[in-house]
């Protein structure tokens, strides 16, 4: 899956990162800090595909980026009970 908004850097390099980009997108930093919550929910709910791990971490990293971005809360995210897509 291709996905332009990663969030920028999730650790900036000191030096240009325009001419210079390294390191891992936060969006991806946002996906492994989610999927200790992921696994533990899967770990009640069943046997989960990889895929379903990643998309269920993918798609708490994206509400955090878009959260980040501009406050505005996402359709569907109005509380714990629907954030599951």
């Amino acid at each position: 899956m291709s996905h332009d908004n990663t969030g920028g850097p999730a650790f900036p390099p000191h030096h240009d990162p325009k001419h210079h980009p390294s390191g891992m997108a936060l969006r991806d930093w946002f996906a492994g800090q989610a999927l200790a919550m992921v696994m533990r929910r899967f770990e009640r709910d069943g046997d989960p595909s990889p895929d379903d791990i990643a998309m269920q971490a993918y798609f708490i990293a994206d509400a955090m980026i878009a959260e980040r971005q501009d406050d505005a809360r996402l359709p569907g995210l109005s509380g714990a009970a629907t954030c599951w897509p």
